[in-house]
């Protein structure tokens, strides 16, 4: 029996193994046009998919299509383009197969996330960390938007002094003028000098729906040379779900922050709106560091018809704050810590011991605060800020007076269009509006201070002012008050341009180029604040005035310097992106042309240095960048960049003495990187890497001095030279939907590599003298 029953098994399995064979060698082919639903019009270009296989097709000028030796089962079938909602069809193929796509045209996919903001996706050859809705919320709470980016590899972001609003973000070591920050797709760094003063956007954060923060040149494709790195800030309505919030935060020292919001979502798949109002204040941390402050926020996005859309957004963060921005010894705050655990000698401290507080003054003290205490509480000669009008009043509180406060308004108004040409033609635009009004606050003249050692002349340790002694000597001076208040202020406006055009050539090839125009009028001077108990400040430092009654200046009334400067800055940039299989790949050439100009008010026109004007100044930059995916989980990249960086207005024009710096010295960045991620344990766990080097050349700075007389004066310095290089590494481990585990790891070696030449500039009234030095940077 066994005999005949293998022979029958036998002759099964070879009979399987023929059907099975016959199956297999059945090759069909599938056949058909690609047409327009609307107007039935042949379709080219259109990419055709069997899904699940490699077999694949692009239709022709006619539309038609062939997906050949196809096996015969079960399959689906799609057909997608540029400007039209894809097409799928299910299809049981035995033999050859005819069938026909009519697709809709489709509502522009011009999300600002791929297009304003310079979006990079997983296959661009850049280190990238993004930051969604949720990520924001769990970690950000209340704080200021750079301090999310805190575990990000190389960004170091805090509250600098611990006023509100008084965060800074440095990226690969370089400062925020070197980093490029956009909020929905609009630069928002100062045109004057590249600064971001993020007390600005307070109420940026509760709208914020991603960041995008990308690290070294980055593959942003406007003509904005981000050196450090480019942080992206979208709020976006369409991606926030339906609903309305109000939110109340309390937390330690008084601090609290009420937000109330509401988001439609998309309504018909056309519109959507969102807004809200945030007020928050509170008494800070460190003393005198109060903040008092607002912010609104409003966007719309309207889809128009299947070409066009629309978006609007207004945000602006009115604010007050306290500051505290001075450096101090260590020893100010606890002597026994400076001496014990930081290894303070006797001879650094000799002069605490001898302290009105023993050194002993807490870490929450702030030299910027100045206690008013007894009957000195209601003397009070009133306080002069401006921001989007004149506003004249008491201090902010009776008990205390802050020498350093900063108070400032900038809303920004933009408004973006979407335009879709042609299936493959696309057109996107932002026009905008930003108007900034305030200042900051500090001492000027002869004001009276509480010194912490014995030796006043000694103005390297911790001194606070002495309200009595000050309104005491103010109030009994035949000649007004010595020493003063005053404000530092900002009065700007910057309306600019942004267009960019985006041509699909093909499913690999894609090309952009656009244009970045801006102009931009800042006013700077200086104005009496706080008289401290005198009848007015005698100034005599106008060259424009004579009399005594003409040099007697009260609140409101200018000192000191008083400039109105402009920036006009034209960019233009072409980039291309390629995609193929397992290669991507950009490369991106954008030049700059800027001008400055500087008003001095003080000096009569015609006077020389009344007005000068520095102007086309060029610089130009080339980025690129391949990527190669190895295998579904494993990829490698590689970048380059060239920048000639136009130097900011500081290094062309001297503001005050109106001498301009003929044919200025272009800041060189060279900058190479190399980079590799890849998903393991059936990808809960990413890992990603990569090394950099920049070399930056012929920098420029000017850096603020005090000199042993009692002047001020400063160092122009040019031709610096510096290496940022360093590793950086992300992983994540995520062995379940609901535990993450997430580590950052940087290493960066930034240093200057040799000394500089500078010029000491040295201001007495308005003599202005200068003499050059060499300087020994410390390495």
């Amino acid at each position: 029996m066994r005999g005949p029953l293998r022979m029958k098994r036998i002759i099964c399995v070879l009979v399987l193994a023929v059907a099975l064979a016959t199956s297999a060698g059945a090759q069909n082919i599938i056949s058909g046009t690609v047409s327009d639903a609307g107007s039935g019009n042949p379709i080219d270009n259109a990419n055709l998919v069997l899904e699940g296989t490699n077999i694949g097709a692009i239709s022709n000028s006619g539309g038609g299509f062939v997906l050949g030796e196809v096996p015969s089962g079960d399959y689906v079938v799609t057909a997608s383009v540029v400007g039209y909602a894809s097409q799928s069809f299910y299809v049981v193929v035995a033999d050859d197969v005819d069938m026909s796509f009519r697709l809709q045209e489709s509502s522009i996919e011009m999300d600002p996330l791929e297009v304003m903001a310079s979006r990079s996706d997983e296959k661009s050859p850049v280190a990238v960390t993004d930051v969604d809705k949720a990520s924001m919320s769990a970690r950000l709470g209340s704080r200021d938007i750079p301090l999310v980016l805190d575990t990000t590899p190389s960004v170091f972001a805090i509250e600098e002094g611990g006023g509100a609003g008084d965060a800074r973000v440095n990226l690969r070591g370089f400062n925020q003028r070197n980093v490029g920050i956009m909020i929905n797709g609009v630069p928002v760094n100062d045109m004057e000098n590249g600064w971001v003063y993020w007390s600005n956007w307070d109420g940026v954060g509760d709208a914020t729906s991603s960041i995008q923060v990308q690290r070294g040149m980055s593959d942003v494709n406007l003509a904005v040379p981000a050196i450090g790195g480019t942080m992206n800030i979208v709020t976006d309505p369409t991606q926030l779900q339906k609903g309305g919030r109000f939110k109340q935060e309390v937390g330690s020292w008084g601090f609290t922050k009420s937000t109330l919001s509401y988001n439609t979502g998309l309504i018909n798949d056309k519109f959507a709106f969102s807004g809200a109002v945030v007020t928050k204040g509170g008494d800070g941390y460190y003393k005198g560091t109060w903040s008092d402050a607002s912010a609104y926020y409003f966007a719309a996005s309207a889809q128009l018809n299947a070409k066009n859309r629309v978006e609007l957004y207004v945000m602006g963060a009115p604010q007050r704050h306290g500051q505290n921005l001075y450096k101090q010894n260590a020893a100010v705050y606890d002597l026994d810590y400076a001496k014990n655990e930081l290894g303070y000698e006797d001879a650094w401290v000799e002069d605490f011991s001898r302290m009105n507080r023993s050194g002993n003054s807490g870490r929450d003290y702030n030299q910027n605060y100045i206690p008013i205490t007894g009957d000195y509480r209601n003397k009070d000669s009133g306080q002069y800020y401006y921001m989007y009008g004149e506003n004249t009043g008491s201090r902010f509180s009776k008990s205390l007076l802050n020498e350093r406060e900063n108070f400032f308004h900038k809303p920004q108004v933009n408004l973006n269009h979407y335009l879709s040409i042609s299936r493959n033609l696309r057109l996107s635009s932002v026009v905008y509006f930003s108007g900034g009004s305030g200042g900051g606050t500090g001492t000027y003249g002869s004001v009276k201070y509480n010194y912490h050692n014995d030796n006043e002349n000694d103005d390297g340790f911790s001194r606070v002012i002495d309200f009595a002694e000050t309104w005491n000597a103010n109030e009994a001076s035949d000649e007004g008050s010595g020493g003063i208040l005053r404000n530092s202020i900002n009065r700007q406006w910057t309306i600019g341009a942004v267009s960019k055009v985006d041509y699909v050539l093909n499913d690999k090839l894609r090309l952009q180029g656009g244009l970045d125009w801006r102009t931009a009028e800042i006013e700077h001077c200086r104005e009496v604040r706080d008289l401290l108990g005198g009848a007015y400040y005698h100034y005599e430092g106008n060259l424009n005035e004579s009399t005594d009654a003409e040099y007697r200046k009260g609140l409101g009334d200018k000192i000191a310097y008083w400039n109105t400067n402009t920036v006009d800055w034209l960019g233009a940039f072409l980039q291309t992106k390629y995609s193929s299989g397992p290669l991507s790949a950009f490369g991106m050439a954008g030049y700059s042309i800027v001008g400055y100009s500087a008003t001095n008010h003080f000096k009569r026109p015609g006077d020389a240095g009344q007005k000068s004007e520095n102007t086309g100044i060029g610089g130009g930059q080339f980025k690129t960048g391949v990527r190669y995916a190895v295998d579904d989980d494993l990829g490698v990249f590689a970048n380059l960049g060239l920048v000639n960086k136009v130097p900011i207005l500081d290094a062309a024009i001297d503001e005050k003495s109106g001498v301009v710096y003929e044919d200025p010295e272009l800041e060189k960045f060279r900058s190479f990187e190399v980079g590799a991620d890849t998903r393991l344990l059936e990808r809960q766990l990413t890992l990603k890497a990569n090394l950099y080097y920049t070399l930056w050349q012929d920098r420029t700075n000017t850096v603020s001095v005090l000199t042993q007389d009692g002047s001020d004066g400063y160092v122009f310095l040019k031709g610096l030279d510096a290496v940022h290089s360093g590793i950086e590494a992300e992983v994540a481990y995520q062995p379940t939907k609901m535990v993450r585990g997430d580590l950052a790891l940087s290493l960066g070696n930034w240093k200057y590599t040799d000394d500089v030449a500078g010029t000491y500039t040295n201001w007495v009234g308005d003599t202005r003298t200068e003499q050059d030095f060499n300087y020994y940077i410390i390495i």
